[in-house]
């Protein structure tokens, strides 16, 4: 008679736990699974990713293991100097302008010298189909701006923000009937203040050659429209019980006004001056405008005034009438305003900067 057959048991815990114990524990990615061909199962697996079909195949047998990728290739950069027969080898346009209305999506009929006519013909029907005159409007505006900020080196930011502003005045039709000049120059003061790059009145009445006067009008303008502007989108983003931002929408006309401070960094590189001389007239500039020293006189001046003194005190004298080629302001003004400073020049310099040397009143010019 046949044994019955012998049943194993298992050593370990019992199964129950050993399912309870899986189950706990967390989902770990298993980062060493590799795709491999099903027939050759080569190690490491001759993959090919073949782009122009979208096809995964195996270089080995040639079996597509799987279809439908993305390309994650950079795509071709197009110069347009060098595309002279027409061929452009990238197949997307241009990104999306945020500074341009529509959504910018359109088909253009190309036109190329040697074309028949009824290529001409419908090149020209299409232009005329899709001109937008507001888009061409924004576009010259953009140019001017750009133009005018490269031409005395404004950082690209700056001339973003003026853009940016532009559009939202064009957009609200806030300004019908004013110069087009006139609000570009009161668009890039702003600008120029909201990126801490601050110019003064004059300097942009030599960019854009509008008057100082309609430039301190159109600001006034301009900054009383984007505060109101700001404080309806508070209003609704309180309304629909939210919190509106402490710091602005980012384009809030009221800004801090530009200080002695700002000024003197700028017209200290100028001047080809040392970042000694630079720090001792920003220093200068922030006492005598706490102090009251020179109170009343514009930023401009106090600016000059500090420089001229500064240079003097670090042994780089630079003399009145240098200074003022630079700040915009007469040498008159610079040494009135120094002899307001003179008297004062212990209260106006820290004691550390004549301790270490770095400063000598010694070499102070007399008023």
């Amino acid at each position: 008679m046949a044994n019955p057959p012998t049943h194993v048991v298992p050593m370990g815990p019992p199964p129950s736990t050993t399912v309870t114990a899986k189950a706990q524990e967390p989902w770990v990615e298993n980062l060493s699974l590799n795709l491999m061909c099903r027939e050759c199962k080569e190690d490491p697996p001759n993959i090919v990713e073949d782009f122009s079909a979208g096809d995964t195949i195996c270089g080995s047998c040639g079996l597509v293991l799987g279809d439908r990728i993305v390309d994650t290739r950079s795509e071709w950069r197009t110069f347009t100097n060098d595309d002279q027969n027409n061929d452009d080898p990238s197949r997307v346009g241009d990104g999306a302008n945020p500074l341009l209305n529509g959504a910018q999506l359109q088909t253009d009929i190309a036109f190329v010298s040697g074309a028949s006519a009824k290529s001409r013909d419908l090149s020209r029907a299409q232009n005329k189909a899709t001109h937008d005159k507001s888009t061409k409007t924004l576009l010259a505006a953009y140019k001017e701006i750009g133009s005018l900020c490269d031409g005395i080196g404004i950082p690209k930011n700056v001339s973003d923000t003026a853009k940016h502003l532009f559009k939202i005045t064009i957009d609200e039709n806030a300004f019908r009937g004013k110069s087009q000049d006139t609000v570009i120059a009161g668009c890039i003061f702003i600008a120029c203040r909201q990126c801490k790059v601050p110019r003064t009145f004059r300097e942009i009445f030599d960019l854009t050659k509008v008057s100082k006067p309609e430039i301190g009008r159109v600001f006034k303008a301009l900054e009383k429209f984007f505060n109101g502007r700001n404080e309806k989108t508070n209003a609704a983003i309180v309304q629909a019980g939210g919190i509106p931002d402490p710091h602005g929408s980012g384009f809030n006309a009221t800004v801090e006004s530009t200080t002695p401070k700002d000024l003197c960094l700028r017209f200290c590189s100028q001047l080809n001056l040392s970042q000694k001389c630079t720090t001792l007239s920003q220093d200068i500039a922030i006492r005598a405008e706490s102090t009251g020293d020179l109170a009343g006189r514009s930023p401009i001046s106090t600016a000059a005034a500090c420089i001229y003194m500064a240079s003097y005190l670090a042994g780089e004298g630079r003399s009145a009438k240098d200074v003022s080629i630079v700040a915009g302001v007469s040498d008159g003004t610079i040494r009135n305003a120094y002899k307001l400073m003179l008297p004062n020049k212990e209260r106006l310099v820290k004691p550390e900067w004549v301790a270490d040397g770095r400063a000598d009143f010694q070499r102070l010019p007399l008023a």
